[in-house]
């Protein structure tokens, strides 16, 4: 049975989001997660998820300017220093909001730079922040995004993630599959899930094409449950979908599916 965490960033959006942790416990939810803890205070955080009895269990490496396009650093060679600072801001983070799990951006490909040196790059920083993190008892995530959403992004599928897994051996680092940018990459997430299971640390969901609900779009979800019962994945499910009309509404697909928060 899958353990859900509600994503704050895009779910309880009719609230300002420092209500959104209170809203996520009345609604049943014990864990979230959320893209970015940066802009807030971290005592302030901790207190939110302490009173309402949350557990955070994930959030990203800073990813840059995200308003300005920015959708990581870690394949950028011109922006070592700026990666590296930053996997010890979400190391400060981590531990005062004890979180285990921390997720890696590749980001999209520099333009004056080849696909082989963001990739080498890309590796050289996640060796970095996985012996970083590793001193800490965390886990690093990276993860894939698909072209449709992210035409530059430089891993589009989760074969590019396992090999620069692979490539980095470091134990410590894992795949965050996300079955949303998996669906709409052509995989099949099913069958996916099965061949990396083993490397597979943190998985999120999200119906497709249109990146709501389970039950919006042509994603099989009873089926995928199953087989993460059948695998023994006993981590995370990310709820990281676009609500549909509204949060509260949104929740329904967990009770006729026969799952609970």
């Amino acid at each position: 049975m899958p353990r859900f965490a509600a994503n704050l960033t895009m779910l309880f959006t009719e609230r300002p989001f420092l209500e959104r942790f209170a809203a996520a416990r009345a609604a049943g939810f014990r864990h979230v997660e959320f893209l970015f803890p940066y802009a807030f205070e971290k005592a302030r955080l901790r207190d939110l998820l302490e009173a309402n009895g949350l557990a955070q269990v994930l959030f990203n490496l800073p990813a840059g300017d995200w308003g300005a396009g920015d959708r990581g650093l870690a394949a950028d060679p011109a922006r070592e220093t700026e990666f590296r600072r930053g996997v010890d801001l979400a190391v400060d983070y981590a531990r005062a909001l004890g979180v285990m799990r921390l997720n890696c951006l590749a980001g999209v490909r520099p333009p004056n730079f080849s696909e082989a040196e963001a990739t080498a790059t890309l590796v050289d920083n996640i060796i970095y922040a996985a012996d970083v993190l590793a001193g800490h008892g965390r886990t690093l995530l990276l993860e894939a995004v698909n072209a449709f959403d992210s035409p530059d992004f430089l891993l589009h599928r989760t074969d590019q993630v396992e090999k620069i897994i692979t490539a980095v051996d470091r134990p410590n680092v894992a795949i965050q599959y996300d079955v949303y940018h998996a669906q709409r990459a052509g995989e099949n997430p099913t069958a996916t899930v099965g061949e990396h299971i083993d490397h597979i640390g943190y998985i999120q969901i999200a119906d497709a094409p249109g990146r709501h609900q389970p039950g919006t779009g042509e994603l099989d979800f009873p089926l995928l449950f199953t087989e993460l019962d059948r695998l023994g994945y006993d981590g995370y499910v990310g709820l990281e979908y676009v609500p549909e009309p509204d949060t509260a509404s949104s929740l329904a697909w967990i009770q006729e599916m026969g799952l609970r928060l």
